[in-house]
């Protein structure tokens, strides 16, 4: 698509918001105080590109089911819905992230403080409850670092806590396709306790054939005051997906034929996958003095995961293969938090932590037929990732009648083991081995405070991501794909620099521009891939660099609007061989789309602000652009591989009224209004070439939700 007339769209509407006057007639954009790295500090003064979303956007982005949702309008954020629950939502972070073909790769996800990303870097967003969030904030650029092992950007999540008076909530969301969700929840305090309670299911019938899910959900946080300066909140969260079918990619060829037709095989092997995830947490917060206070948490939790997958060409219709892990995963972190004053110095602010995790899984596997189990094992194996981790963080506050600026400093020290143990090692060779890696990595910034109204921020910093175990699982050996685990796979290594700016030149616009180069050594590629097995490789360089845009203006008391722009360029910087194939120097990275917008114009009756966290009464509307440019789905950047570019709107109304000291909520909304054909995401350098999941069609989808109390 073209995007010459976007960047022009940008430049007079960012125009438009300077020209306004300073007037009473728009209030200002509420201030969050977020993670700046390992501190916490004003949005506006966090020297990082760091974006926060709240609970009101996250219920208007849709029916709260999928991650991408809420982070469709987050810059620098590629999150693609796979319509394929079987394989999770595809979520990269200025490119990284973006080979992932099942889960999160390449990114830290956290929620309530507690890893939701294990020590190889692999991750699972379906387990983020998004009915009980209050709000989502992603910091990317050189200080995410901080997080240790792939963290190429962190998305972390917030579940709200209970608030004065207790109520009880209730959802229900219907939608094409045979689209359910119900939601019940309920939260309250008495005395120094209070409670969050969410309950969720949802199910589809799916747009294509054999794309079916059902999925089970509760999240509960407990808050307890134990004493005036000690905190514990306690986190359960237990995700049960007991189907997701999984329809496979197609061609593209197929994709332009019929987006809606399903691979044969799919149907033959019954290709589905279930979940049972449960993690448990606690977080212990001390405040010694007004200039110190200390952080401890742990957490623990299970996953059992089976997939059923199909089998080769060359086999029979109807023949092959499953895989199933059962793993346990548990952590231990700290921090130490204080403020130091030194006398006509300004304020340092240091924080100074540990991480410490593990996690451990069965992983076996064999042959299926007609989508059931069939003869012997052929795989038994017991993997395990682990890291300990040290990091140290000061934001140092100069007196501004000195010079106005802020000095930002971290380090962070990581060491990673992944081992495998194979019980059977006649099968495909031995898979019996161990690999550690270790990085100490810094991270420096320079913030200039130079208005109230305006902030300038550079920050450099370095960054490693380790294989995850399961690409490390297999090697080539005289040219055969093999089950050996691959102990001379590298980390890879990155160097990442940022300036931005912040500026709010009135009360109701807020502008934030950042640009970025990141250089990477030894980037993980693909070697071969055959038979649903992959072996990686380290490839000599790769160059991520590139440009986001943010702009919010309240236009009137009723009207409002919100923009993101994103330019993205990430390409080899040398040449390297992939199976029998040589990819080129110059080619771009798999699954990242060059350019990326979104645009909401937003309308409410009786203005936005409100006290009741559901928002105002009356009608309201949003109408969203998400336009992508055209991505590769290979190395290669073959014409087969071409995903096209494109752009859709969604338009959402919805109605709230006050019934007594309840409120309820309705609510209706088209996804994919013009209803565009669309690639939803991609397998990135999938072996058959079907790398397309489609994009759905124009959807409806229509929702009420009751707010009462107690």
């Amino acid at each position: 698509m073209r995007f010459a007339a976007l960047r022009t769209l940008i430049l007079c509407s960012s125009g438009l918001g300077l020209a306004l006057p300073q007037n009473a007639l728009a209030q200002a954009v509420t201030e969050l105080t977020v993670q700046a790295g390992r501190l916490a500090q004003r949005q506006f003064d966090a020297p990082a590109s760091v974006s926060a979303i709240d609970a009101q956007a996250i219920a208007n982005a849709g029916p709260q089911v999928n991650l991408s949702e809420a982070l469709a309008s987050t810059p620098g954020v590629v999150a693609l819905n796979r319509n394929n629950y079987a394989q999770d939502v595809q979520i990269s972070i200025r490119g990284f992230g973006a080979r992932a073909a099942f889960g999160l790769r390449g990114i830290r996800l956290i929620t309530d403080g507690i890893p939701a990303t294990i020590p190889d870097g692999q991750g699972q967003a379906s387990t983020v409850a998004l009915t009980s969030a209050e709000r989502i904030e992603v910091l990317t650029g050189p200080l995410a670092q901080l997080y240790g092992n792939s963290a190429g950007g962190v998305i972390q999540t917030f579940t709200r806590e209970a608030g004065a008076e207790p109520e009880a909530l209730g959802q229900v969301t219907l939608g094409a396709n045979g689209l359910r969700r119900y939601d019940a929840q309920i939260s309250g305090r008495t005395g120094q306790v209070g409670i969050v309670a969410d309950y969720s299911e949802f199910s589809t019938d799916g747009w294509r054939q054999h794309s079916a899910a059902q999925r089970k959900q509760f999240n509960g946080v407990l808050t307890s005051q134990l004493q005036d300066s000690t905190r514990l909140k306690l986190i359960a969260n237990l995700f049960d997906m007991p189907l997701a079918q999984d329809p496979l990619g197609l061609t593209q060829a197929d994709w332009r034929a019929d987006p809606r037709q399903v691979v044969t095989r799919a149907i033959d092997n019954n290709t589905r996958k279930s979940v049972q995830h449960n993690q448990m947490g606690a977080v212990l917060e001390h405040r010694f003095d007004a200039d110190l206070q200390a952080q401890l948490r742990a957490y623990t939790g299970t996953r059992e995961n089976v997939q059923y997958q199909a089998g080769r060409a060359t086999q029979p219709a109807n023949k092959g293969a499953w895989v199933g892990l059962d793993r346990q995963f548990q952590g231990l972190g700290g921090q130490l938090q204080g403020r130091w004053r030194p006398a006509d110095q300004g304020t340092v602010d240091w924080t100074a932590g540990f991480d410490l995790d593990r996690s451990g899984e069965r992983r076996q596997g064999g042959d299926t037929l007609g989508g059931d189990k069939s003869g012997a094992l052929t795989r038994d194996e017991d993997n395990s990732a682990s890291n300990r981790d040290a990091y140290a963080q000061v934001n140092w506050h100069l007196d501004p009648r000195v010079a106005p600026l802020t000095l930002t400093a971290g380090l962070r020290h990581s060491s990673v083991q992944l081992a495998n143990t194979d019980h059977m090692p006649a099968t495909d060779g031995d898979g019996t081995g161990s690999v550690r890696y270790s990085a100490t990595n810094p991270v420096l910034g320079l913030t200039w405070h130079a208005a109230d109204t305006l902030n300038a921020y550079a920050n450099w910093g370095r960054g490693f991501e380790t294989p995850t175990l399961a690409e490390a699982a297999y090697t080539v050996d005289n040219g055969t794909l093999i089950g050996k685990f691959n102990t001379g796979l590298l980390a890879s290594r990155s160097q990442h620099k940022e300036v931005g700016l912040k500026w709010t030149p009135t009360p109701a616009t807020r502008l934030g521009a950042a640009v970025f180069h990141i250089g990477t050594d030894n980037e993980i590629v693909t070697l071969s891939s055959s038979s649903g097995k992959t072996a990686f490789k380290n490839a000599a360089a790769t160059t991520r660099q590139g440009a986001e845009l943010s702009w919010s203006q309240r236009w009137a008391e009723q009207w409002r609007s919100q923009l993101s722009a994103a330019w993205l360029q990430a390409t080899y910087d040398a040449a390297f061989t992939s199976g029998s194939n040589t990819v080129a120097a110059g080619n771009r990275l798999p699954g990242i789309p060059s350019q990326q917008l979104f645009a909401s114009l937003q309308w409410s009756q009786h203005g936005f602000a409100s006290k009741h966290r559901l928002g105002p009464v009356g009608w309201s509307s949003s109408l969203d652009w998400i336009a992508r440019s055209q991505l590769w789905a290979s190395d290669m950047n073959d014409e087969a591989s071409r995903a096209p570019g494109y752009s859709v709107l969604n338009l959402k109304v919805r109605h709230r009224t006050d019934l007594g000291r309840a409120q309820l909520d309705a609510w209706v909304g088209i996804d994919n209004l013009s209803d565009r054909r669309t690639v939803g995401s991609v397998i990135v350098n999938q072996a058959s070439g079907q790398y397309f999941e489609p994009g759905l069609p124009r959807q409806w989808m229509l929702g009420l939700r009751l707010v009462a109390p107690l």
